[in-house]
C-alpha cells in the first residue's frame, strides 16, 4: 500500500486582493457574534456538528463564526485567539476560494487529495460541505462550511442548503461595507 501524500493547497492568486477587500468590509480579523448566530443556522439547516464562517487570508484562515457541540469542541469558540486561526494550508476552505465553487466531501478518505490534510489527522473531520462566499464582483471572500467527524452523505439538499446560505451571506457582508 502506497502512502499518501499531501497535497499542497493551491495557490492563492487572488488572496491580496481579498485581503484589501475584507479589510475595507471590516470583516475578518475578529469573532463576531453575528457570525456565529450564522454558523448555529448553518448547521441547523444542513444539519451538521460542525459549522464556520470562514474568511482566508494570504497565509491564515480565520474563523469569523463557529459552531461546534458543547462535548466536542475542534477549538475554542470564545475568543480570537489560537482556536479561530489556522494555517492556509489546514482544511479544505483555501480549495472552495481557488476553485470559487463548492466541494463536497462525503468521506475525505476517499480522495487522496484531501486525506492527508492536516485537519483529518489532527481534529478527525471526516465529512466536509463547503461553498464560496462571492462577493458582486466575483471574488471570493471565504467560505460557509460544516463538517463532521463521521462520513456521510451530504446529498444533493445539503449542497444546495450551503450554496444559498454563502450567496445569502456574501450579500449581507457587502451590505454591511455600503454602509459604513
Amino acid at each position: 500500500m502506497s502512502p499518501i501524500r499531501l497535497l499542497l493547497t493551491p495557490e492563492d492568486r487572488d488572496a491580496p486582493e481579498r485581503v484589501r477587500r475584507l479589510r475595507r468590509l471590516g470583516v475578518g480579523q475578529r469573532a463576531e457574534a453575528a457570525f456565529d448566530v450564522f454558523a448555529d443556522r448553518l448547521a441547523e439547516a444542513v444539519p451538521a456538528p460542525y459549522a464556520m464562517v470562514n474568511f482566508i487570508g494570504v497565509e491564515r484562515q480565520f474563523l469569523a463564526g463557529l459552531h461546534m457541540p458543547d462535548d466536542r469542541p475542534l477549538a475554542p469558540a470564545a475568543d480570537d485567539g489560537p482556536g479561530r486561526r489556522l494555517p492556509r494550508d489546514h482544511g479544505f476552505c483555501p480549495h472552495v476560494v481557488v476553485r470559487r465553487k463548492a466541494l463536497v466531501l462525503d468521506d475525505v478518505r476517499d480522495y487522496p487529495r484531501f486525506a492527508g490534510n492536516a485537519v483529518v489527522a489532527d481534529t478527525g473531520i471526516r465529512a466536509y460541505l463547503g461553498a464560496p462566499l462571492l462577493d458582486r464582483t466575483g471574488l471570493p471572500l471565504g467560505t460557509i462550511c460544516v463538517a463532521d467527524l463521521r462520513p456521510r452523505r451530504w446529498g444533493r439538499t445539503g449542497l444546495d442548503t450551503v450554496k444559498s446560505l454563502a450567496a445569502e451571506l456574501a450579500t449581507r457582508i457587502e451590505q454591511r461595507g455600503e454602509v459604513s
